[in-house]
């Protein structure tokens, strides 16, 4: 396979929390998908002019559509700034990634027909045909419905593969992780032992010239897994009572040996591209070494572990009729205590 050009692209968001009807949501996000285009149009000029290298790969910021809700109860959210799973932001992004010849992937707020009262949160890939080959729901977050809240329903509608799903592609097997979600390293494991071999990362975190969690999170989900890592920050965020440049640098790609390849500083910018080799990496996973943590991987052995009944509980939207219910802030509170409390009497706190 030959290497490929990716990209995190670094980019501005515009908030929609003060938009007062769906009308201008519809034509901001609009704006917004326009300036994508102007971006990726004018990043892969530069790139192949630059470097000679083929942009296929691009990768956009969490949030980059609507920015995050403000305070909106979750039916507010899904009036005001949730996409339809067949709608024309969908159909604008393909023509984009057609038009431009590159895989895309990015963060949306999804409505999803089998769950009328919720809403997910969804990293996507679309190929350079224009087609959504994936779809990730985020499953751990603080104040947002996930699958895991409803999961007898959710796996009932999707099945188990739709939890951590895979796509083969030509540019390798290519899998999301969600914002904080590179926080937690189960996540990227249950992609990385289903084949994953690019992680697309769409965040909006801090920038510091110190070293962040998130950053570090980044190159250690790279090396424990032997995959690379394509993680795409926000630059500012406009419209929003959040300092809007709280959020700015970090966008990267890191390598199958943990090494930030290229680093994005403030701003919009393209500088966070460069080259992914998917033979180096098959290479690497595939011979007995010492540094293949991959193949040395004994999950076995934590299965006891993780079956422990005094974590987060699945479910936990649905009501003793089956049901499911729409949460508020005081319900993931409420959760997240009683976690604490079943921690503490199992005498882990």
């Amino acid at each position: 396979m030959t290497p490929y050009s990716a990209l995190a692209l670094q980019m501005d968001c515009h908030a929609i929390n003060h938009l007062s009807d769906r009308y201008a949501v519809d034509e901001a996000m609009q704006n917004t998908l326009a300036r994508v285009d102007q971006l990726i149009a004018g990043s892969k000029g530069f790139i192949g002019t630059f470097s000679g290298d083929t942009l296929r790969l691009v990768v956009l910021p969490e949030y980059f559509l609507t920015s995050f809700p403000m305070g909106e109860s979750i039916a507010e959210w899904r009036e005001k700034a949730c996409i339809a799973m067949d709608g024309p932001e969908y159909q604008r992004m393909g023509q984009i990634a057609q038009e431009r010849g590159v895989y895309l992937s990015g963060n949306v707020y999804e409505l999803d027909p089998n769950f009328p009262d919720l809403y997910f949160q969804t990293s996507f890939i679309i190929n350079d045909k224009g087609e959504v080959i994936l779809r990730y729901r985020r499953l751990i977050s603080m104040f947002a419905p996930t699958p895991h809240d409803v999961l007898t329903p959710y796996l009932e509608a999707y099945g188990e593969d739709s939890l951590f799903p895979v796509a083969d592609t030509p540019l390798g097997r290519l899998a999301c992780v969600a914002s904080e979600e590179i926080l937690y390293p189960e996540v990227s494991r249950a992609l990385a032992v289903r084949g994953a071999e690019v992680l697309l990362h769409s965040s909006s975190e801090v920038g510091s010239p110190r070293p962040t969690p998130k950053n570090i999170a980044k190159s250690a989900r790279a090396y424990e897994n032997m995959c690379y890592v394509v993680s795409s920050n926000t630059s500012a965020i406009h419209d929003s009572p959040v300092p809007a440049n709280s959020t700015q640098g970090h966008s990267q790609i890191v390598d199958f040996k943990g090494q930030v390849m290229t680093e994005a500083y403030s701003g919009e910018s393209m500088v966070g591209h460069g080259l992914v080799d998917i033979e180096r990496l098959r290479e690497a996973r595939a011979k007995p070494a010492m540094t293949n943590l991959l193949a040395r991987q004994r999950l076995s052995l934590f299965q006891s572990t993780y079956a422990a009944e005094h974590f987060y509980p699945a479910d936990n939207l649905i009501n003793e009729a089956g049901e499911v219910t729409v949460p508020d802030r005081a319900h993931f509170m409420g959760q997240q205590s009683a976690v604490i409390e079943n921690l503490k009497k199992a005498g882990l706190l």
